[in-house]
């Protein structure tokens, strides 16, 4: 058994909400460039010129790559051979964010109640998902999620006659939709099979995978590639104003589900995907 004090874990959260805030993936960073060459039009050149000088000053000035910091999703797999020490884990996520955006000076974007929606001050409560797994680490990633694109996601609950063109279909509408509102190019990330919450989680992690990594089912890669295809064919383009590069990537998870069901959660995100990680 390895004892971790809470107080690590609230250092590491404080540190990666500023890191992801700042810092934009090399994968994504490497992404815009080569869709930059693949661009003919001067207009969606230009502004992907744009996004690629935005996220290298960010970084070299350790300024927010955009304004909206998101709120702060935070996913923790904890070793089942770990015991906590000092307190509660979630009170500590809760600190380290607090710290994070405060000493960070990241904008607070998290309100108390839905309804009344009295800002918290501090960007807490953290949005918290839970992994149990074995061994003796525990492994944090914190990925701020934005709302222009978090508003613009999808679950639909598919029969399963209407199979994979059905759940194509729900996937590229829910692009055409969302149009340039979630400030493109986006990255998809995608959930079929499970409960409508499983899709929607499933959707959500899936937008942690390195830009391009395909997935390792040879079906579902295949389906990525032609969903990619098909989304960068709408000319949407970059902030919406036209071009090939709609989307930088999609990734899809898939779970067993019941013989009754196919649902299908679409998690948009515009193409500042942050996330940040550190195994303890």
């Amino acid at each position: 058994m390895r004892e971790i004090d809470v107080r690590e874990v609230a250092d590491s959260v404080a540190a990666l909400c500023i890191k992801a805030n700042t810092d934009l993936g090399s994968d994504i960073s490497e992404r815009l460039t080569d869709m930059r060459a693949k661009e003919s039009d001067e207009r969606p050149k230009a502004i992907l010129d744009e996004l690629i000088e935005n996220a290298a000053l960010a970084r070299e000035k350790g300024m927010p790559i955009c304004q909206d910091t998101g709120m702060a999703v935070v996913y923790i797999r904890v070793g089942q051979d770990v015991h906590f020490t000092g307190g509660s884990v979630e009170e500590a996520v809760n600190k380290g964010v607090s710290r994070g955006y405060t000493e960070g000076y990241l904008r607070a974007s998290v309100v108390a109640d839905p309804l009344i929606r009295t800002n918290t001050g501090d960007n807490t409560p953290a949005v918290i998902l839970w992994d149990l797994v074995p061994g003796d680490r525990v492994e944090i990633t914190v990925a701020p999620k934005g709302f222009g694109s978090e508003n613009m996601s999808s679950l639909t609950m598919l029969v399963p006659a209407q199979g994979v063109e059905g759940v194509k279909a729900a996937i590229l509408a829910t692009v055409r939709k969302a149009g340039p509102n979630p400030c493109p190019p986006i990255i998809l990330g995608v959930g079929i099979g499970g409960t409508m919450d499983m899709a929607a989680r499933m959707a959500k992690l899936a937008l942690l995978r390195p830009v391009g990594e395909k997935s390792p089912k040879e079906h579902i890669a295949r389906l990525e590639e032609e969903l990619l295809e098909s989304i960068n064919a709408m000319d949407i383009g970059p902030a919406g104003l036209g071009g090939h590069t709609t989307a930088l990537a999609i990734h899809i998870n898939t779970y067993p589900t019941h013989i009754a069901g196919l649902p299908v959660a679409v998690n948009m995100s515009c193409h500042a995907t942050r996330h940040a990680g550190v195994i303890l």
